[in-house]
């Protein structure tokens, strides 16, 4: 499995936060470790379309979205190249056959890197325009937690339809 660190237990809220979502990060990335290209690509748990690839590109477009787009104000396509918007779907679920899981996981990659650096250092109450109201960077870190917490659930059982391994 992918390498996975243990949250901090005692440390500030901004490197709990990010402690966080980078357990939950690597634990989705597990979530395919010893897959083949046809694995990844499996929708196995009907009548459900969701595949592992899918829900590591669209991790990769949620991130791009709210680390980039609403953190940071940066005017950026999606990765897809599908129309998007801060507060719309972000997409990403959809197969493509030119995009590898390696093409998908270097895209993902580069997202993690960003986003990190676009929260180091970041006052955790300071804000983001967004639609409806100002965001700031804790609540999008608890957003995200959320996120990806629900796709590794999700990733759970389509794992488990392709070759029965469990608790990744």
């Amino acid at each position: 499995m992918s390498d996975r660190a243990v949250p901090p237990m005692n440390a500030d809220e901004h490197t709990t936060l990010a402690g966080w979502l980078d357990f939950y990060r690597a634990t989705l990335i597990g979530k395919c470790d010893g897959l083949d290209e046809t694995q990844v690509r499996t929708a196995s748990v009907p009548p459900s379309s969701l595949t592992l690839i899918g829900l590591v590109q669209h991790a990769a477009e949620v991130e791009r979205n709210w680390f980039r787009r609403v953190l940071t104000g940066q005017d950026v396509p999606s990765i897809s190249g599908e129309p998007t918007s801060p507060e719309g779907h972000d997409g990403g679920f959809e197969l493509r056959d030119d995009v590898t899981f390696a093409d998908a996981l270097v895209a993902w990659e580069k997202e993690v890197a960003v986003a990190r650096a676009n929260c180091a250092g970041r006052d955790l109450d300071r804000t983001s325009p967004f639609p409806g109201g100002d965001v700031t960077l804790r609540w999008i870190y608890a957003h995200m937690i959320g996120e990806y917490a629900r796709h590794i659930g999700h990733a759970d059982l389509v794992r488990e339809r392709i070759d029965g391994v469990t608790g990744v």
